[in-house]
């Protein structure tokens, strides 16, 4: 598991980078990494690297080890510096992987929500087909929008917004990863790269409680859904 935590947060505002704000008296990446744990397969065997800001590992960092030690159990983990670009941070994390890993699942950790049987679900179809996502078809009229005025109306049939978790087979992100570099591809999410590479991506239908804390309206949100128990 790749749990991306590097992000400064810039669209969100504040002093607390995203990955440290608090949910329920833990930090994003504690809720997330407790969801991921109880999202394993029974016969999984998992190593998890947080990838960090360097500038975070005397502070939230070291705050945040004890419950997330609480919450792993067993489960080996080291902390990544990440990189400038969440790409970067992947590609750092994959770096680091232990080389015997057979399926990489990255998660930006301030989607602390994620749905517990269709991450599974995600996993064991990456395990089946190569890689997978989480994802919902969009419920809105989409607008291509120039200024201030619409320039478009898109067609949304077939239109999905993406998620994560994502799940990749080690060998195929590896060739994703490589093959970017070399013609310079940047891609919004994991298989993004994957697609760039030729190789196809299954879907898994995702949730519409799996938000991503990005704006400080989100962060109420996501307690009134933890509250209400429907994640």
């Amino acid at each position: 598991m790749l749990l991306l935590a590097a992000g400064r947060g810039s669209r969100f505002g504040g002093p607390v980078p995203k990955a440290w704000l608090q949910l329920d008296g833990r930090s994003l990446l504690v809720a997330s990494t407790e969801r991921l744990m109880a999202a394993l397969p029974a016969d999984a065997q998992a190593e998890v690297l947080v990838l960090v800001h360097a500038d975070d590992r005397s502070t939230y960092v070291e705050e945040a080890l004890p419950q997330l030690r609480a919450v792993l159990g067993a489960v080996p983990f080291q902390l990544v510096d990440g990189g400038a670009t969440r790409q970067q941070s992947m590609a750092n994390g994959l770096a680091a992987c232990h080389p015997n890993v057979d399926l990489v699942l990255v998660h930006d950790v301030a989607r602390a929500l994620l749905p517990i049987a269709a991450t599974r679900d995600c996993i064991l179809a990456a395990a089946r087909t190569g890689a997978a996502l989480l994802a919902l078809p969009t419920p809105d009229t989409l607008k291509k929008v120039s200024g201030s005025r619409v320039a478009a109306t898109l067609d949304r049939t077939d239109v999905w917004q993406a998620q994560t978790p994502q799940v990749i087979r080690r060998d195929l992100l590896v060739r994703a990863v490589q093959h970017a570099q070399h013609t310079g591809f940047v891609g919004t999410d994991d298989v993004s790269l994957v697609e760039h590479l030729g190789e196809a991506v299954a879907v898994v239908r995702g949730s519409p409680t799996n938000l991503k804390i990005t704006h400080p309206d989100d962060l109420p949100l996501a307690h009134a859904i933890q509250a209400a128990n429907l994640a």
